[in-house]
């Protein structure tokens, strides 16, 4: 892997932070945090160690089975995030799902490569956990539970990730908190459609 040069690293930076808006504010511990004014509940910190922990518990317009066949459709995961992405490769077997997908991210130049395995829970929701790729930590979990006359899904939302990057952690808990509430929204929208179906 190519690491950039400390000139490319503050171009980047300085230009990801003209086009970011929004109040950073320091949480406890002397952790960042990123403060958390939506409904949706979502706080990103960074983690004493390094990387980023991204929780959140969204509510989306349908049942839990349309939720669920949405987040597990592996094929389609691109279309869940404004951020461009590509899946690479996907096997499916015994129930676990390895996706090989392909990120490019304006935080860093050309494709990161994210390998890795998801499998349904049993009580409903997805766990996935990197097998290989550019990053150093990837741990997302959704957990789905009925809500109201059934519905409607509410979930638990967590993610843990850390990228092999020159990017300071507190840049991409930033990146992380825009592409997270926009991915929520667009989740929102698609199981919107599809239960109307």
């Amino acid at each position: 892997m190519r690491l950039l040069d400390k000139s490319q690293e503050a171009w980047i930076i300085l230009l990801f932070l003209l086009f970011v808006q929004g109040p950073l504010s320091i949480a406890g511990s002397g952790s960042w945090a990123l403060a958390a004014a939506d409904a949706d509940g979502l706080e990103v910190k960074i983690e004493p160690g390094g990387g980023i922990r991204a929780t959140a518990h969204p509510l989306f317009p349908a049942k839990p089975e349309i939720t669920q066949a949405l987040l597990a459709d592996y094929t389609h995961w691109p279309d869940l995030f404004e951020t461009r992405m590509r899946v690479a490769d996907l096997q499916i077997h015994d129930g676990i799902a390895t996706v090989d997908l392909r990120i490019a991210h304006p935080l860093m130049p050309g494709e990161r490569r994210l390998v890795t395995e998801s499998k349904i829970l049993p009580n409903g929701g997805l766990v996935t956990d990197l097998t290989g790729g550019d990053f150093k930590r990837y741990h997302r979990v959704w957990k789905l539970q009925p809500v109201g006359d059934g519905n409607q899904t509410r979930t638990e939302f967590e993610l843990v990730v850390e990228i092999e990057s020159m990017v300071p952690d507190w840049l991409v808990a930033i990146a992380t908190r825009r592409e997270l509430e926009t991915h929520f929204r667009i989740v929102k929208q698609k199981v919107l459609e599809h239960s109307k179906r």
